[in-house]
């Protein structure tokens, strides 16, 4: 979906119109520990040159006032929407424009299923931001990221892409909107091909890829294979 940004509270609409017409969502994500706020300014142009369509804020130990700083600065400087990609209930910001809500069900974490989730609904609920129910899914060859750390839990190998597949199909049964692969934050190698395409090709509801991509090629790739949504993170930083 290049050079159509997206309004906001209307992320998932425009994923399942992408996911029926073909078009294709590239989102940035940027931790607020490695782009501080007074830094943002700086990137502006560089960003705007790869055809971002969205903006992600989130990471894996990060404070509530390095989002809120970091939220404003965006939007201060982007004119694309801002959603929170969050890893704990303490990472939300009233100034975004969405957020998604992320369960984690490659993992057995009850606390990231539906624990955490209890603590922030309230607030949520009273908001006005557009809320995405997502299902979260750790995909990589076994080496440790971020995420698997902070998570306490083990990714779905990434050559098995009938667990993957399987796991999918049941957040998408359970009633979540859209699926999220992650290879993880420092991943060496983005989910293989094949994974992605077969669990594409499973669902029905707008599938997101993430982790280890580096170069606009792979991006393409994983377009090609079935992502509705591609998310770039180190390699923009």
């Amino acid at each position: 979906m290049k050079n159509n940004y997206l309004k906001p509270k209307n992320l998932l609409s425009t994923l399942k119109m992408a996911k029926i017409n073909g078009e294709k969502v590239f989102a940035a994500l940027i931790d607020p520990d490695k782009l501080p706020a007074h830094e943002v300014h700086l990137k502006k142009q560089a960003f705007a040159s790869t055809g971002i369509d969205l903006l992600l804020v989130g990471g894996s130990l990060v404070n509530q006032p390095k989002i809120d700083d970091l939220v404003l600065a965006l939007k201060e400087n982007f004119e694309q929407p801002v959603y929170l990609f969050p890893g704990s209930p303490v990472q939300f910001c009233h100034r975004a424009d969405g957020l998604l809500f992320l369960s984690l069900i490659s993992g057995r974490n009850a606390d990231l299923l539906i624990g955490r989730h209890v603590e922030i609904a309230p607030t949520l609920k009273a908001s006005t931001m557009e809320i995405v129910p997502t299902g979260y899914m750790l995909v990589n060859d076994g080496r440790a990221t971020s995420a698997s750390y902070i998570s306490n839990t083990l990714p779905i190998p990434a050559t098995k892409w009938d667990i993957a597949l399987a796991t999918a199909q049941a957040g998408e049964l359970l009633g979540l909107q859209c699926i999220y692969m992650d290879a993880g934050s420092g991943a060496d190698e983005h989910i293989p091909l094949k994974t992605i395409e077969k669990v594409a090709q499973g669902i029905d509801i707008p599938l997101i890829v993430g982790g280890g991509i580096k170069t606009a090629a792979q991006r393409e790739a994983i377009w090609k294979a079935g992502a509705d949504m591609v998310v770039v993170g180190s390699a923009l930083e």
